[in-house]
C-alpha cells in the first residue's frame, strides 16, 4: 500500500503540458509571418539605400580588368584574390584583402564563383560567373562593360540631380543639366561622343547577333536602312548573313563621321525627322524610346513614305507591361525607362497599345510581333 500511495504522489507532482488552442497557434504563426514580413521589408529598403553600392563595385573590377583576368584562368582551377591583385597588377599590398570584399558582394549576383575547400586553411579561389561573362570581351571583342561606363559617366550622372527639379518645374532633368538635348550635347562633346557611341556598338552587337538567330524578316529584302543606325554595326552584322542586301546607314553627321567602313554598307548623313533614304524596310532600333510620341510620329510618317506598298518597318524596343512585376525582368524594362525619362528628349518605353497606336496613327495598317530576344521586342509595321 505505501509503494503505491508513494507512486500516486509522484505522479500527481509531474507538471502537465499547456495545451494550445487551434486559436492560439494561428496567432502565434500570425505573429511569426508578421516578423518575418516585417524583417524582409527592412532588409528590401536597406537593399534601395545601397542601392548604388553593386553598380559602382562592379564597375571598379571592370575598370580594374579583373574579369578578364578571371576569364582567361583555368575555370576548374580559379584565382586566390593574391594572384588576381598580381594580374591585374596592384602594387598596394592591401589590394587581396580589398579585391576579397569586392568579390565577396558580386558572389551574391552570379557575376562571380567561389570554391573553398571545407576544413582547409587554403584562401578560397573565385572564377567567373555566369553573369560576369557578358562584362568580358567575346570572340567578337564586344561586352556590355562599355554601357556599364556609359550609365555611370559623368555626363549621365549629373542628370539625374536635376529629376526633381524637372518634375517641378519642367524641361527633361539632361537638357536642365547640360543646357541641351543628349543628341545636340553629343555633336558638341568628343568625348562622350565617344562613350556614347562605344556603348552602343557594344550592345548592338551583343543583342543583334541574338534577333539574326531567330529572325528571318531580312531574307527576301533588296535594300534595308538603319534609322539611327550609329556606326552601322546591326547592318554590317546583317550584311554579313545576307550578302546580296544594298545595306544603308543613316544617322547624324557626327555620328557618321565616325563610322568605320563595312563590307556592303554604305553610310549616309542626314535628319531623319525630315526624310530618311528608301528601302524595302527600315530598321529603328532603340530609336522610338528616345522620342516623344509627336517626334516618334512624325520620325513613323517618313518611314511609311520611304517604303513601297509592301514594306515595312523593323522595330526593335521593350514593351513595358501593363502593371508593374517583381521580377529582375520587369525592373528591368522600367530602370530602361527611367534612363529615357532622364536622359532623353521626352523619350520613354511603351507598352504594347502605346506602341500600336502609333504604327496606325501614322497610316500602317498592322503590327505582328515577330520574334523575343533576351527582353527586346522585333515589331514589323506592314505598310
Amino acid at each position: 500500500m505505501g509503494r503505491k500511495n508513494q507512486k500516486h504522489r509522484v505522479s500527481q507532482s509531474m507538471p502537465m503540458a499547456a495545451s494550445v488552442t487551434e486559436e492560439e497557434a494561428t496567432q502565434n504563426d500570425n505573429q511569426k509571418q508578421a516578423v518575418e514580413e516585417e524583417r524582409e521589408s527592412f532588409t528590401n529598403a536597406m537593399t534601395l539605400v545601397n542601392a548604388s553600392v553593386l553598380p559602382l563595385a562592379l564597375k571598379t573590377v571592370i575598370d580594374l580588368g579583373v574579369l578578364e583576368v578571371l576569364a582567361k584562368a583555368d575555370p576548374d582551377v580559379g584565382l586566390t584574390a593574391a594572384e588576381i591583385a598580381k594580374r591585374i597588377p596592384a602594387l598596394n599590398p592591401e589590394a587581396p584583402v580589398m579585391l576579397e570584399r569586392i568579390l565577396r558582394l558580386l558572389m551574391s549576383e552570379g557575376v562571380v564563383y567561389c570554391s573553398h575547400a571545407l576544413f582547409d586553411e587554403a584562401p578560397m579561389k573565385y572564377r567567373l560567373g555566369r553573369v560576369g561573362k557578358y562584362f568580358v570581351r567575346d570572340d567578337s571583342g564586344v561586352s556590355l562593360a562599355p554601357l556599364m561606363a556609359l550609365a555611370h559617366d559623368k555626363v549621365y550622372l549629373e542628370t539625374w540631380s536635376n529629376l526633381k527639379d524637372a518634375i517641378l518645374g519642367g524641361k527633361t532633368p539632361f537638357n536642365r543639366a547640360h543646357g541641351t538635348n543628349l543628341f545636340e550635347y553629343s555633336a558638341r562633346d568628343a568625348r562622350f561622343s565617344q562613350v556614347y557611341n562605344t556603348a552602343m556598338f557594344n550592345h548592338t552587337n551583343l543583342v543583334f547577333k541574338k534577333i539574326l538567330e531567330s529572325y528571318s524578316g531580312f531574307e527576301n529584302l533588296k535594300q534595308v536602312v538603319d534609322v539611327g543606325g550609329g556606326i552601322g554595326v546591326a547592318l554590317s552584322l546583317i550584311a554579313f548573313k545576307y550578302p546580296f542586301i544594298n545595306a544603308i546607314n543613316f544617322d547624324l553627321p557626327h555620328v557618321i563621321q565616325h563610322a568605320p567602313p563595312f563590307p556592303g554598307v554604305k553610310h549616309v548623313e542626314g535628319d531623319m525627322f525630315k526624310s530618311v533614304p528608301k528601302g524595302d524596310a527600315i530598321i529603328l532600333k532603340w530609336i522610338l524610346h528616345d522620342w516623344d510620341d509627336e517626334h516618334c510620329l512624325t520620325l513613323l510618317k517618313n518611314c511609311y513614305l520611304s517604303v513601297p506598298a509592301d514594306g515595312k518597318i523593323i522595330v526593335v524596343e521593350q514593351i513595358l507591361p501593363i502593371f508593374a512585376e517583381i521580377t529582375a525582368v520587369s525592373r528591368d524594362k522600367s530602370q530602361h525607362d527611367m534612363i529615357s525619362l532622364t536622359q532623353t528628349p521626352g523619350g520613354k518605353e511603351r507598352m504594347q497599345n502605346q506602341l500600336f497606336n502609333l504604327a496606325f496613327s501614322a497610316g500602317f495598317k498592322s503590327v505582328r510581333l515577330v520574334s523575343y530576344v533576351y527582353h527586346y521586342w522585333v515589331m514589323e509595321f506592314l505598310k
